[in-house]
């Protein structure tokens, strides 16, 4: 049937079928992806907090819900979002030094041992990280009994959990990018008189940023939106990540708010979404040059 169409409509006839089916399937797309934002947002201005009745456009919207939210001193919002954004960001920044100095060694440098160690890491990998829980619940045990401030029921030991979780694909993805920058430039900075160092901070760092972007972004919407290690870790109210404050919303029997639930999931997807639109440039840079060695 299509090789019929082509030989009887004309070029520009041809061009514009064409344009029209793109554009058909990018808003399917858009409206595929932006439907369950749209469904909550609509949720959470619904003053009947009840999903069984919800409708994209609720009667008798209200900013109820957010007044509820914000006014609950049972249930601190604020507090919540601040620590989700507070271990995040700490958790992105070293997660992306350390990945990058694993990485740069992996690269640049040639040790007994290292396509092992390697192959180790990736293997690592493909065991779901639930798998180490108890694990993990267990060293943080032993480490509380002689650092408080990373045992059980902290926010440094969560980080500590989550840099542990991370550092592996991490170091992979900047390797490859790594590996990406010519030698020419290091071999060049010798000459000159630099020292590894110099070469890592002042040649090779600024030239990787969109990699060390994507690594920042990935692991800050991680940790962001992580539910399990986080309620298993962290018990006090008062130092509950966002994901584990809205889950108190609808896990008790008979007072489950759910309106109140999608507002706090609302205002939640702010920080990720402007991370998104601060970072999307080097985000773009950083998933396509990597795959290329040059």
């Amino acid at each position: 049937m299509f090789e019929h169409l082509n030989g009887t409509l004309s070029r520009t006839q041809r061009r514009r079928l064409l344009d029209l089916t793109r554009w058909t399937i990018t808003v399917l797309l858009v409206v595929y992806a932006l439907f369950p934002a749209a469904w909550v947002f609509s949720a959470s201005l619904d003053p009947r907090n009840s999903l069984a009745q919800q409708s994209l456009i609720p009667p008798n919207a209200s900013l109820e819900n957010y007044r509820q939210l914000v006014a609950n001193p049972v249930q601190p919002f604020g507090r919540w979002m601040l620590n989700s954004i507070k271990i995040s960001v700490i958790t992105s920044v070293l997660a992306v030094l350390i990945s990058a100095l694993a990485a740069y060694a992996f690269s640049r440098f040639r040790f007994a041992g290292r396509r092992s160690l390697l192959l180790t890491i990736l293997l690592i990998q493909v065991f779901p990280n639930f798998l180490a829980i108890v694990a993990i619940f267990l060293l943080l045990q032993q480490v509380g009994m002689y650092i408080p401030s990373l045992g059980l029921g902290t926010h440094g030991g969560l980080i500590l959990a989550y840099l542990g979780g991370a550092l592996g694909i991490n170091t992979w993805l900047m390797k490859g990018f790594f590996d990406a920058v010519p030698r020419d430039l290091d071999e060049s900075a010798r000459i000159d008189g630099a020292n590894d160092r110099q070469i890592f901070v002042h040649i090779i760092f600024p030239l990787v940023r969109p990699i060390l972007a994507v690594v920042g972004i990935l692991t800050f919407i991680g940790t962001y939106s992580d539910y399990v290690l986080a309620s298993i870790i962290i018990k006090d109210r008062d130092a509950m990540t966002l994901a584990v404050g809205l889950y108190q919303l609808i896990s008790g029997q008979f007072t489950q708010k759910w309106g109140v639930f999608a507002a706090g999931a609302t205002i939640g997807a702010i920080p990720i979404v402007l991370v998104y639109l601060v970072l999307q440039d080097y985000i773009i840079g950083g998933l396509t040059r990597g795959a290329i060695k040059g």
